[in-house]
């Protein structure tokens, strides 16, 4: 009687390495259980299925993830306006999370104890899938096979899996490959490593794949609105093509479509990655990238000044935790109740203009606002006495009075 094989759910993407590490993990003596999460990348699901099956697996599932993307990742990074290191806007960091997450319920549901994902050992996706599992599931046994001693004897690089597809019957797509890597979902596509690990490397038109270089943009302007309520967009409208959007996945791919044609959200830097590494990425990010320039200016009317100081504070902290994979952890949801918080009367309406990798806000409203329009006019004097601001300068310059004393007794001293 032979004994029964444990379950292992691997997080499958239909390319060469998962499929490799499919049939080595089958090979190992393990029941494998594919597992593609569609998070909005460019694939076809079927022919991965099929390929998985081929390999091996006893079950592949395909799950439809997108809309829980947008609603439960991408919206709340845009309301804490979550930029990592300034700049990059998280669109791989944001999906990890979700990934890992459908993965554990996955294994919950099939009874395996074991989950497996394709990451390496050097970069930020090993500790977002693998921080994910435990949090949710502290008792899952994690097999990561690039920090595997037996399979990185077998496995020096892409000549050895590709040389071990061949043996085992493993289907490959092409023998030639993209000269560096990319990752695909419905917020952005990066693309990093091999000819971009020269940081001075031009990313010209042959690297850049989702939207228009700007220089390559209509010689046209586009104009939008968004609207905005308790800081999460609820509706886009295009007023030159009268298209409305309302339904979460259908805005965002719509802001997507817009921001891709007029060349905007493309990015290229150096960041640093969690495990200490420094890694050169280019991001082209072209929806997320006119939500959050409209985040940031509805806040300016609609946000208390004080309020607006702590949340930038909590800005960047946010980023900070998504980018090295503490989605779920009880830090983030402290700073998911303050930044949730900040957002209940973010309510109203930017109006932009889109051109040639432009964001211009044009305008906004608010029901919300606390912006006085015969409070700020250099026309209008109702409202304020101008003559208090003498007090008031007077009392702010005390401490700088001060100060200056201190430094001429010094240097006369």
């Amino acid at each position: 009687m032979s004994l029964k094989k444990e379950k292992i759910v691997l997080a499958y993407s239909g390319g060469l390495d998962t499929s490799v590490i499919l049939k080595w993990l089958i090979d190992q003596g393990y029941e494998v259980i594919a597992y593609i999460a569609d998070v909005g990348q460019d694939d076809d699901f079927s022919e991965a299925k099929e390929k998985a099956i081929e390999i091996g697996a006893s079950r592949v599932y395909i799950e439809d993830l997108r809309e829980e993307f947008v609603t439960g990742y991408i919206f709340p990074a845009i309301k804490a306006n979550a930029v990592y290191e300034s700049r990059y806007l998280l669109g791989t960091a944001l999906a990890r999370p979700l990934i890992a997450k459908r993965q554990i319920e996955i294994a919950n549901m099939e009874n395996a104890g074991y989950v497996s994902h394709g990451a390496t050992g050097k970069g930020n996706d090993q500790v977002r899938f693998e921080l994910t599992y435990y949090a949710l599931n502290p008792k899952i046994k994690v097999f990561a096979p690039w920090k595997n001693k037996e399979f990185l004897d077998m496995f020096k690089g892409r000549t050895d899996l590709l040389k071990y597809a061949e043996e085992k019957g493993i289907p490959v797509k092409a023998t030639l490959k993209k000269p560096y890597s990319e990752d695909d979902n419905l917020m952005h596509i990066s693309h990093e490593a091999g000819i971009l690990e020269d940081p001075k490397f031009k990313a010209g038109r042959d690297i850049i794949s989702r939207i228009r270089l700007p220089q390559d943009a209509p010689d046209k302007e586009t104009h939008i609105s968004i609207q905005f309520k308790d800081g999460v967009p609820v509706k886009v409208v295009n007023t030159d093509a009268k298209v409305i959007k309302t339904h979460p996945l259908e805005l965002f791919d719509y802001l997507n479509e817009l921001g891709a044609e007029n060349g905007i959200g493309l990015l290229d830097m150096v960041e640093n990655r969690y495990v200490g590494i420094k890694s050169r990425g280019v991001y082209e990010t072209p929806g997320a990238e006119i939500l959050l320039k409209a985040h940031l200016d509805i806040e300016g009317i609609a946000m208390d000044r004080e309020v607006m100081k702590l949340r930038n504070m909590l800005s960047p902290v946010f980023a900070e935790f998504v980018y090295n994979g503490f989605w779920f952890s009880p830090e983030m949801d402290f700073l998911m109740a303050s930044i949730n918080k900040s957002q209940e009367l973010i309510d109203g309406t930017v109006y932009i203009t889109l051109y040639k990798g432009n964001v211009m806000i044009d305008g906004r409203e608010s029901p919300s606002s606390l912006y006085n329009q015969d409070l700020s006019s250099m026309d209008i004097e109702g409202g304020f006495n101008q003559q208090d601001s003498e007090g008031f300068i007077k009392i702010n310059a005390i401490r700088l009075m001060a100060h200056h004393a201190i430094t001429i007794s010094r240097q006369t001293s």
